[in-house]
């Protein structure tokens, strides 16, 4: 707060030191006359009072000038502290209005050519303004008068204050020498004691200023003492902290040596366990809970060790976190399941329309359960697109068992410790995932949900999906060991649920410890049954409607799902009905209705308008155009194949970001078209100077698999005979070289999608028959399926008799086009043609 010294040794010569001024000298200071005008100096990071002394540097070239001019004639200065300190060459408006009138008392030259100088302090003053610039500044100023307050008690009231707090900071400021309360007790005049104690105060510029302006001389008072009362807290609140530290340290010490003291007195007495209230209460609630033999002998172990460890020890706070986790988790504790098969079933069926196969897997398991009483859960994998009810059947599985769920999102994880948990040795160790799941739980036999198993990662940190091999093998995690508490946990009786929505991704090894469960996508019937069962009734909750308010026919349902939504799931149908619900509630709010049921005609106004057609038919209209079946993550969709004939060489050209695996099809298909041409009634001449052109919209989408083999077989026969595809039909299957037609994959996806493409005919391989024999009869009603085992029974399916056009005249080259080898062969030259493959 206040600077060591209290006068100024000038040249540490104590004969030349400046002493503190009286009362009468300061007094004849502040009524001093100064001219009208006075150069000005401007001061950095500090202001100066009348009667202090200050010490400063020069510097700057003007600064210089003005001190060697006005320290020749021994004339007084003007000094005012500038607004910021970071300006070099400050201008008029960067200095404060109000300074002090100084001399110079001393000018010592530097070695480095700046110069110092010693001040004091005469009288305040206010420029009026700025006369001169260069080459420093001279301003006109007027003198400001002291205004003494006539009440000598409160002023005195306020010195004597002042000088109490002034020797307390000194007294707890290990910086400030004993002498220098002495010293302020010493000085007699009030306005010099304000000013030398302002001038020394730990506090802005701008502060100091705002002191310097006060012209009473009672408020200059009270800021000086409220600047000191603020400094006196800030030392005191350091006392304190010094010494609490310090106590600290001292009481560590202290009980350490009598934690030692009291360990010799207990092995000497032969009584070694310790008697801490804390690891007494652990130890009590160690001996009424249930734990396996050996984690009761490792946590016997570890109380053991907590007691004889100091509670201010880092160990102390890692050990009692390992002892309250063996604590807190459910070793032998396991809730009852309910194992009434039939009020399973209708929870089953109360909660998820259709899956019939997941339903009939788990009441499988509860009879087995029920009959044996004990047996290890399954570790189960639904997998199949967005929005078919794989999350929340997890849900409706515990309650129908009467366990607990808990549901683990293992998207984007990619440490493996997040499975496994981190070793004690790490700072803020943690046990895995799985553990913590239990303890959620609070049981051994919850229902835990494995959330996009899929989309598990694997960096530097590991792989966690290598860390879940343990926990979802049935013959491995009765003993499962996590890193952290490195102790046997039997998973074997916890019931693993995983959901998938891409079944390749998941590791071989992994999946093959997984009953893999496949949820197709649902019909429109099925998802017709859902909107009314469930996802309207919710919606108008959600919506603040009430029952009698909101009412939608199946027309509209069945719009909304043709017109408005392509998906597997249910999600898109939600979020669509959910509009259609909001905009009935607004109505409602704002007194335009009161109920609404919503017609196939309402539609439009809710949901604008329709977004998606069929357009098989406007495709097909021209020869080169087959309709095809794709599987895509989020169900089964329609796939369009283009041919397109131009002049060339013979060439293929494949686009619509295709895969290896398609474009392979692509070749295999064009081959089967070359080696039987005859038979199909195509000139040769169209693969000699005619290339085709196959293209698969959309071109952003990258496509790949061999199912759409059939599909580009028939569009390359349809555009070489000009002969239509039938528009009404659709196709899937793989091809060989030979005309054969092998099975594919997402049957039922395919056929739903054909269906709800106002698809009539849907063309599979013979060896898919069991998959259409899967699905239920009511899905098919108004599709007819028929099966092939080769090419040529597919194009007598899919190709209509009558040709757009000749196809000798469409393919047929003028002579002169035709290259000279060519002309040469057609008059008489024997050429050669591709080899027949008979079919």
């Amino acid at each position: 707060m206040i600077d060591q010294n209290l006068y100024l040794m000038i040249d540490d010569d104590p004969e030349q030191s400046i002493p503190l001024p009286t009362a009468d000298e300061e007094k004849e200071m502040s009524t001093s006359e100064i001219p009208d005008a006075v150069p000005i100096l401007a001061l950095r990071n500090t202001v100066l009072f009348p009667g202090v002394v200050l010490p400063i540097t020069v510097g700057r070239d003007a600064s210089l000038k003005l001190v060697k001019d006005a320290f020749g004639d021994d004339s007084l200065i003007g000094v005012i502290a500038q607004k910021s300190s970071e300006l070099e060459d400050p201008t008029p408006d960067d200095l404060f209005e109000y300074g002090t009138a100084a001399s110079i008392l001393k000018l010592i030259k530097m070695p480095d050519g700046s110069k110092s100088i010693v001040i004091q302090g005469k009288r305040r003053f206010r420029t009026k303004k700025y006369i001169q610039d260069d080459p420093y500044f001279i301003a006109e100023v007027e003198a400001v008068e002291e205004e003494y307050d006539t009440d000598e008690i409160e002023l005195d009231a306020l010195i004597r204050s002042i000088k109490e707090l002034a020797i307390q900071i000194v007294n707890l400021s290990p910086n400030l020498p004993s002498e220098a309360a002495y010293a302020i007790q010493n000085i007699e005049s009030p306005t010099f004691l304000i000013h030398f104690i302002a001038s020394n105060l730990q506090i802005e510029v701008n502060e100091k200023q705002s002191l310097l302006e006060t012209i009473p001389l009672v408020e200059r008072a009270e800021l000086v003492l409220q600047h000191l009362n603020r400094e006196l807290q800030v030392l005191q609140l350091s006392e304190e902290i010094r010494s609490k530290v310090k106590t600290d340290v001292d009481k560590q010490q202290r009980e350490y040596l009598l934690r030692q003291q009291m360990k010799t007195i207990q092995e000497e007495l032969g009584e070694a366990e310790g008697g801490e209230a804390e690891v007494g209460e652990l130890k009590e609630r160690a001996n009424k809970k249930s734990l396996p033999d050996h984690v009761r002998e490792t946590l016997k172990k570890e109380l053991e060790k907590l007691g004889r460890t100091n509670p201010a020890s880092p160990d102390y706070a890692v050990t009692r976190n390992y002892v309250d986790w063996i604590l807190d988790l459910p070793w032998l504790e396991y809730s009852e399941d309910d194992l009434d098969i039939v009020r399973a079933e209708s929870v089953l069926d109360e909660d998820h329309y259709g899956l019939e196969r997941v339903k009939k897997r788990i009441l499988e398991y509860l009879a087995v359960l029920k009959l044996k009483g004990d047996m290890k859960a399954p570790i189960l994998c639904f997998h199949g697109p967005p929005g078919v009810g794989k999350t929340s059947l997890g849900k409706s599985i515990a309650r129908a068992l009467g366990r607990e769920f808990v549901r683990m999102s293992l998207g984007g994880v990619r440490d493996e410790a997040e499975i496994r948990g981190h070793r004690r040795t790490y700072v803020g160790a943690l046990p895995g995932r799985i553990i913590k799941a239990l303890k959620k739980a609070g049981t051994s036999n919850p229902v835990i949900m494995l959330d996009e198993v899929d989309k598990l990662g694997s960096d530097f940190r590991g792989d966690p999906s290598s860390a879940l091999l343990e926990v979802l093998d049935p013959e491995q995690n009765n003993a499962f060991n996590d890193h952290y508490l490195e102790l046997d946990y039997d998973l074997s009786k916890t019931l693993f649920i995983a959901t998938a929505n891409f079944l390749e991704r998941i590791p071989n090894p992994l999946r093959d410890r997984m009953e893999l469960i496949e949820i197709t996508g649902y019909t429109q019937e099925e998802k017709l049954a859902i909107a009314k069962q469930y996802l309207v009734p919710r919606q108008v909750e959600q919506n603040g409607l009430k029952e009698e308010q909101f009412s939608i026919e199946d027309d509209a349902i069945s719009l909304i799902i043709d017109g408005y939504t392509r998906e597997s799931g249910v999600r898109q149908l939600e979020r669509a009905l959910g509009a259609v619900a909001r905009g009935v509630a607004k109505k409602v709010a704002t007194a335009e209705l009161e109920s609404a049921d919503i017609i196939e005609g309402d539609i439009k106004e809710y949901l604008n308008a329709r977004r998606y057609f069929s357009d098989t038919a406007e495709r097909t209209e021209v020869p080169g155009v087959a309709t095809g079946l794709a599987w895509t993550p989020v169900g089964g969709d329609i796939l369009f194949i283009e041919a397109s004939v131009l002049r060339g060489t013979g060439r293929l050209i494949l686009t619509g970001q295709l895969g290896d695996v398609m474009k392979e099809s692509a070749q295999a298909a064009f081959s089967y078209v070359k080696s039987h041409y005859k038979t199909l009634g195509i000139p040769y001449d169209a693969f000699k100077y005619w290339d085709v052109h196959v293209h698969i919209p959309a071109g952003s989408i990258p496509k790949d698999g061999p199912s759409a083999g059939v599909t580009l077989l028939s569009a390359l026969v349809s555009i070489y005979t000009q002969r239509r595809v039938k528009h009404t039909l659709a196709m899937t299957g793989e091809i060989t070289l030979r005309g054969l037609v092998l099975p594919v994959g997402g049957i039922k996806e395919k056929v739903l999608a054909a269906k709800r493409a106002g698809i009539e005919l849907v063309l599979l391989p013979e060896k898919n028959r069991k998959d259409i024999e899967e699905i239920d009869p009511d899905v098919l009603q108004g599709l007819d399926v028929q099966y092939v085992k080769r090419m040529s029974e597919v194009l007598d399916q899919v190709l209509l008799d009558e040709a757009m056009a000749d196809v000798e005249e469409f393919f047929a080259v003028p002579e002169n086009e035709r290259p000279e080898k060519d002309k040469a062969a057609s008059n008489g030259t024997l050429i050669h043609e591709e080899s027949v493959v008979t079919d």
